[in-house]
């Protein structure tokens, strides 16, 4: 049988210190620090909930980052 695949490493980050920045600056900050996909989404929003490695997660609401995660 074949072994699972390694997942890449997720950049070492702390979502919690996008909390409170604009949406344009937290996307910037996050892609510099490696993350490949970055999604912005409004309160409420309905997302799927697959873990995707390299993806980080924005609650955006009047342009604030309101709440993140990864995946």
């Amino acid at each position: 049988m074949a072994s699972l695949p390694t997942p890449p490493a997720q950049p070492d980050d702390a979502a919690e210190s996008y909390v409170g920045l604009r949406a344009d600056a937290a996307e910037q900050q996050a892609r510099s620090r490696g993350w490949d996909t970055v999604r912005a989404v409004p309160p409420g929003a309905f997302l799927t909930m697959e873990f995707r490695h390299g993806r980080i997660n924005f609650q955006v609401e009047d342009d604030t980052v309101t709440r993140c995660w990864a995946g």
